[in-house]
């Protein structure tokens, strides 16, 4: 294992358009897209990355201007070299399922586990060197691996794209290279329900343009559907020995959390999304319980039907899209270590605060603000408890009613009582929150990234911090236009 110097991370992620613009796009790739699959194996303490295949395939949707990473965001980074003259052509940031899978307790007890993972780069007109970085617990990135790829290579697949997939053009507002390709693929609908999908294609894209800053940016972006029948309606649910054959295999459940989905089935996903040029992913999942999950520059999953399906596509989608922490801490997480002590966090939403008179987002502080903020938070705290202790109650009542095939009458009566449940907690706590002093201020309020002492956010609530329809805090905007404009320039 090859670790990187500071000095020399420092001189890969200050590259400017000088190196970076249109002129560097024509001189080094086409306007194709290189598919690259891999297999990435380990646990907490080791991981292997072994290439499985690489594609030829459409047009490449991202910018041709902005080519390299700078926001330095991601347990990972890809970075892709001329092989000839070693210059740096192209980098990504992101996390991985994998990368989630390391801060597990299974992983962390030595139990190896293999993900299958992909990374879109411009298809290169000559050989490349094709790099894959990990960064440690104190954020700083090692050279995990590195690979030759010569794009003329006959073992490069240029095979046709899957049959029966159905595209649907939602929103296009112009050409792919200068806009945020977003698609949305249709998980858990079979044959019979086809009619659903264009209905619920169209419910989640007006959704997605009622929040800032998606709403005035709406001439930044196209919208992508696209439709592979599943043998099966909905998706996996194993706590209520619940299983479907569906078109990427999503399921509840991911990495023993109830609601958290996620899928691991990457190809026939990746094989089904090839059909449309895309920036970034979503799966619209057929189902009406809670549930979701959003992992930085990989894909988000959310559910169709459910009382919060505004909140979680968009919570979702900052996850996803602006590489936005979980400001909430309360709720239970597989994560052991997530964000470690003593180190600050990359995502530009939470702080370990270890420079007070320097708080990350100093610049959009309210004027006069005291930080560390004092906030209402023991109260909050002693009724979350209070909801969080019944809700484990009706999630573990369901499941057993679903495990021992009991009326449907019953199952929807605890189904209903969970909801309504939910419901009323939410309206509490927004009242609380909004009664809050420093209510709509930008400070530094403890609580975040779940954990409830060390960590803070940025405002009282927050999409990221709390169920319902309101809008990202300032920082959190703030960050979704800055990825906007790297695609968009």
């Amino acid at each position: 294992m090859k670790k990187i110097t500071v000095t020399l991370l420092l001189i890969l992620f200050s590259v400017t358009a000088f190196g970076a613009g249109e002129a560097m796009f024509d001189k080094y790739f086409i306007d194709k897209t290189m598919r690259v699959d891999y297999f990435h194996t380990g646990d907490a303490r080791t991981e292997i990355i072994a290439i499985d295949q690489v594609y030829q395939q459409g047009i490449w949707a991202g910018s041709m201007k902005n080519l390299i990473d700078n926001f330095n965001l991601g347990r990972y980074y890809v970075q892709v070299f001329d092989k000839a003259n070693g210059e740096l052509i192209y980098s990504k940031g992101f996390d991985s399922y994998f990368g989630e899978y390391k801060t597990t307790g299974p992983a962390l007890n030595g139990v190896k586990r293999t993900y299958h993972e992909t990374a879109m780069i411009p298809y290169p007109k000559k050989p490349i060197i094709f790099k894959m970085f990990h960064r440690d617990k104190y954020q700083k990135l090692y050279e995990i691996f590195a690979h030759e790829i010569n794009p003329d290579s006959v073992s490069i697949l240029r095979e046709s794209l899957k049959d029966g997939v159905k595209v649907f053009e939602l929103h296009k507002s112009g050409d792919s290279h200068t806009k945020v390709d977003i698609v949305i693929v249709a998980e858990g609908y079979t044959q019979n329900e086809s009619k659903k999908v264009p209905a619920d294609f169209d419910k989640f894209t007006k959704i997605f343009f009622k929040w800032e800053p998606f709403k005035s940016m709406m001439d930044k972006f196209n919208i992508w559907g696209v439709y592979f029948p599943s043998e099966e309606t909905g998706i996996d649910e194993p706590r209520s020995n619940i299983y479907r054959r569906t078109a990427v295999s999503a399921t509840f459940n991911s990495l023993g959390s109830a609601r958290y989905i996620l899928t691991e089935d990457n190809k026939s996903l990746r094989d089904i999304i090839a059909h449309v040029p895309y920036d970034t992913v979503l799966i619209m999942i057929n189902h009406k319980r809670y549930g979701g999950g959003g992992i930085y520059n990989f894909f988000a999953t959310f559910t169709s039907d459910n009382q919060w399906k505004e909140y979680v596509m968009v919570h979702e989608f900052g996850h996803l899209f602006g590489g936005l922490a979980d400001e909430y801490y309360s709720s239970s997480t597989a994560y052991n270590e997530f964000y470690p002590s003593g180190t600050e966090p990359l995502e530009p939403n939470i702080t370990a605060l270890l420079d007070p008179a320097n708080p990350k987002w100093k610049n959009l502080l309210s004027e006069g603000i005291e930080v560390p903020t004092p906030w209402e938070k023991e109260g909050f705290d002693k009724a979350d408890a209070e909801y969080q202790e019944k809700r484990g109650y009706y999630r573990d009542k369901i499941s057993k009613l679903y495990r021992e095939k009991a009326s449907w009458d019953a199952i929807r009566q605890a189904e209903e009582e969970s909801e309504a449940l939910s419901k009323s907690n939410q309206e509490k706590q927004d009242k609380y929150l909004e009664s809050s002093k420093y209510w709509g201020k930008v400070g530094v309020f403890e609580g975040a990234g779940y954990s409830s002492k060390g960590l803070y956010r940025p405002m009282i609530d927050c999409l990221m911090f709390s169920k319902g329809l309101k809008p990202f805090c300032a920082v959190c905007e703030a960050q979704i236009k800055k990825v906007i404009d790297y695609y968009t320039e």
